[in-house]
């Protein structure tokens, strides 16, 4: 068994090293002075989120992006309370989400393109914050590549608390394998926060069409079928002022869902490399937890489980520590008890989603 497990750490450390070199094979993208072209449409589908929403349009105000150039479409996913825009300094519209599938904001989205006049829309979420130069970011570099679709970097605005921190941790390392598969030609991942592309790539593609009865996903199977298909037109915009802030969840339990949530997609991928490396961290986060056990009821001596830590938690760190630098320019806190505690945690949300339920929005979904 000692043999299986070091055997299975071996292979994880060569993959997240295969992402350590494309992280750095993503060059970071810094915006120029060219005059803003693009035309986007921001699509931010809502549910209850009356105390957030204000905030985001905020931040749109402070866009420095020419007003004409970019419209807001808010889709209300049968919120308890109906939200008002009271003297926007842009176009904004609230529309009404139109279900036709089992998941509500893939439906939102395909109800907003019905309404898209731009050439470009632009996906976020309502708890997010975006900074005056993202949309800059976006133009610059569309005017300078040839591409149809643009996957962008999320943060957390975290507060001193573990959870918060742990968070922080957790996305920081979805991230970097975001950023590092894309640096290997084999992106499979990104983030509906901060994700752009083409109302005709949209269209070309068939929208949602093929997933609909996953509940979410309204990112990466969009991006796995556009990768499928027009590999060269899909980038990463790996750009300071093209961040998106969001907010961590504010429980364990609302964390646990919304990990279960995300990694229930993962069977359905489409991407080759996306399921093998979900199964390598997988299995490479279950031999830790394996190897804590054995050294629990004395199986493994101390010296045999430090060194399998040791060389886990290295290579961890590496990616880590090169992808937190981009997104937040600070050191990595509660960096020891957060590694400890993720193999548990990540193994126990892999295991769950494979059979059990989740809520969403206050609403309860099934696998």
């Amino acid at each position: 068994m000692t043999l299986i497990l070091f055997s299975i750490l071996a292979i994880y450390i060569v993959s997240i090293f295969l992402l350590i070199y494309g992280f750095f094979k993503v060059k970071k993208y810094q915006k120029t002075d060219l005059k803003p072209q693009t035309s986007f449409t921001i699509i931010v589908p809502f549910r209850n989120e009356k105390e957030n929403l204000p905030i985001l349009l905020e931040s749109f105000s402070n866009l420095n992006y020419p007003r004409d150039l970019f419209e807001v479409i808010l889709v209300d996913d049968n919120s308890k309370e109906k939200f008002q825009v009271l003297n926007s300094k842009f176009q904004v519209s609230i529309i009404d989400n139109i279900r036709i599938s089992t998941s509500p904001k893939k439906d939102a989205i395909t109800t907003a393109m019905q309404q898209v006049k731009t050439d470009w829309v632009i996906t976020t979420d309502a708890d997010c914050i975006v900074l005056k130069n993202w949309l800059l970011a976006f133009d610059n570099y569309i005017q300078e590549n040839k591409v149809s679709m643009l996957a962008g970097a999320v943060r957390y605005q975290c507060e001193n608390s573990f959870l918060d921190h742990f968070q922080q941790l957790d996305l920081t390392s979805l991230q970097g394998a975001t950023i590092g598969s894309f640096g290997i030609n084999k992106g499979f991942m990104c983030n509906g926060a901060n994700f752009a592309y083409t109302k005709s790539l949209f269209e070309k593609l068939n929208g949602f069409g093929g997933n609909e009865k996953i509940a979410s996903g309204d990112d990466v199977f969009l991006l796995q079928k556009a990768i499928e298909k027009f590999p060269k037109e899909v980038q990463y915009l790996k750009a300071d002022e093209a961040i998106v802030v969001t907010k961590p969840t504010e429980n364990w339990k609302s964390l646990f869902y919304q990990r279960v949530r995300w990694a229930a997609k993962t069977t359905s991928y489409k991407s080759t490399f996306g399921k093998f490396l979900g199964l390598i961290v997988f299995f490479g986060n279950l031999s830790f937890v394996f190897g804590f056990f054995f050294l629990l009821f004395g199986i493994w001596s101390y010296p045999i489980f430090v060194l399998f830590a040791f060389f886990k938690f290295a290579i961890d760190y590496v990616l880590l520590s090169i992808t937190n630098q981009f997104l937040t320019k600070n050191r990595i806190k509660s960096l020891l008890l957060s590694s400890l505690l993720y193999p548990f945690f990540s193994s126990t949300v892999a295991l769950y989603s494979l059979f059990g339920s989740y809520e969403w929005k206050d609403r309860q979904f099934k696998k």
